[in-house]
């Protein structure tokens, strides 16, 4: 049985192979249709839904030269790339989509620090949301501010509202442009009062820097009656961090906590190995059972044996720092995503899971980083002309119990919207959210704080999706089938 990479490898080589034989003054191609000859085969060996697009079927080209002549129809790399994508949210915005969350870079070395948790970034984390369903309007909320950043030295805070930006008025047709295609920018605040967001006369100055984020934004123990509550406020699987978000629960453990909440309300995901660690941490009691189960599309799945087939298994992981929870609480927002739901899917066939907040983003689905080089998924002779590189769904997960039917989203058990008109203090017990997770542990009535008049704002988008993180759920590394 041939691995991902030796069927890459192979591809590679008869395509090169082709071309040689075809054409020798063609082999040293420009840029452009290297490229896009990058873009297509990497897509048509590895993409979970290559079945599925005619022009990434094995048999779409009788020739090199076929290929090639389709290949120079696109002068733009990305525009060939959402081409070959199976209903693309930039083709399909409107909710008929069906991939929603591929994407391409012209500069490797920028993507894998994404996956890092390092972008360009002022520091202020932020939602966007239409100011009503039908408004093209725009509000911002800050979500939080990220220590050590510009904006942790400025005067703005976790709840402040904005509506403009250098003076512009905020809508769904300028957002990207005002708050992405600058590295400075002023944001207009504003005051709501109770019926219409109106500019209050501040205003914040913020640059850009490359900023690396630490996920772990709150570790503490609240103590209520006899419980000792732990909590972690936890924004991105980025597995450099997973040494210290050990010892984060080692510290739990040594207080010796009784219940456990998790807040990955602003958590877009990220490494599917540090989701079955923490997964591992909150438990510990389901040493190497599976977590969670991956599957291919069918080209790499096609004749793989159940030997095989056992190695696409994510197992729960030992010799960690292990709270052997039976319970778990866990805050979600529309933000949380990935291998955010990861931990919520993967955990339920193994403990109750009581989920706090909005319905998630639904995604099942994963990818790895495939660059032009000799095995797509390494950078082993990789082509020297150019940096591009794309970030492919190629996989879907599901749980031990084979589940993985959540592209809706995975539905709160006790469902609560963050509201602007009080959006509490992160890690308080009398934040909202948190509050809630609280008293379904103590068996207490919640404080009713909420406002119930204000409505539900659509979600748009955050800071994280335009900072380049997206929302991620990924391997490091193809794996390796016997």
């Amino acid at each position: 049985m041939k691995t991902i990479l030796k069927r890459a490898l192979f591809l590679f080589l008869f395509a090169f192979s082709l071309q040689s034989c075809e054409d020798q003054d063609d082999v040293a191609q420009p840029a452009d249709v290297q490229v896009n000859s990058f873009i297509w085969k990497g897509l048509n060996e590895v993409y979970l839904w290559q079945a599925d697009v005619p022009n990434l079927a094995d048999n779409r080209f009788a020739s090199e030269d076929d290929l090639n002549k389709f290949l120079r129809g696109y002068t733009k790399p990305e525009d060939l790339f959402q081409d070959l994508l199976n209903k693309p949210v930039s083709k399909y915005p409107n909710g008929d989509a069906i991939d929603r969350f591929s994407w391409i870079v012209d500069d490797y070395t920028v993507l894998e620090q994404e996956l890092s948790g390092i972008s360009k970034n002022n520091g202020v984390d932020f939602r966007l949301s239409r100011i009503s369903s039908n408004s093209n309007d725009i509000v911002g909320y800050v979500r939080y501010i990220i220590p050590n950043s510009d904006a942790s030295t400025k005067a703005i805070k976790r709840g402040d509202l904005f509506t403009s930006v250098n003076g512009t008025k905020l809508t769904v047709d300028n957002y990207q442009q005002l708050l992405i295609n600058s590295d400075s920018y002023t944001l207009n605040l504003a005051d709501y009062n109770g019926s219409s967001f109106v500019l209050n006369g501040k205003s914040v100055a913020l640059t850009k820097t490359v900023l690396e984020e630490n996920p772990i934004f709150i570790n503490k123990v609240i103590t209520s009656g006899s419980h000792k509550i732990g909590y972690l406020m936890y924004n991105g699987f980025y597995d450099e961090y997973d040494d210290k978000l050990n010892q984060a629960f080692g510290d739990l453990k040594a207080q010796g906590v009784t219940d456990f909440v998790l807040d990955l309300r602003y958590n877009g995901g990220g490494s599917i190995a540090t989701s079955a660690k923490l997964a591992s941490m909150i438990t510990g009691q389901f040493d190497t059972q599976i977590f969670s189960k991956m599957t291919f599309n069918a080209k790499q799945m096609k004749g793989i044996s159940d030997a095989e087939l056992e190695q696409l298994n994510v197992r729960f992981v030992k010799n960690l720092n292990s709270l052997n929870m039976s319970t778990v609480y866990v805050i979600t927002t529309a933000s949380t995503a990935s291998a955010s739901e990861l931990i919520i899917n993967g955990l339920k066939p193994y403990i109750n899971v009581v989920q706090i907040g909005e319905t998630t983003v639904g995604k099942n689905v994963g990818s790895f980083t495939v660059y032009d080089s000799e095995t797509l998924t390494t950078k082993k002779g990789i082509n020297p002309n150019h940096k591009y590189a794309m970030q492919p769904l190629v996989l879907k997960i599901t749980n031990s119990a084979n589940f993985g039917d959540y592209t809706s989203g995975l539905q709160p058990t006790y469902q609560q919207f963050e509201q602007i008109l009080n959006y509490g203090v992160l890690g308080e017990p009398t934040e909202p959210l948190l509050g809630i997770a609280i008293s379904k542990i103590t068996g207490a009535t919640a404080k009713r704080i909420m406002i119930d008049t204000e409505p539900e704002r659509p979600y748009l988008t955050d800071s994280k999706i335009l900072n380049g993180l997206n929302h991620g759920m990924y391997l490091k590394n193809a794996p390796k089938v016997f």
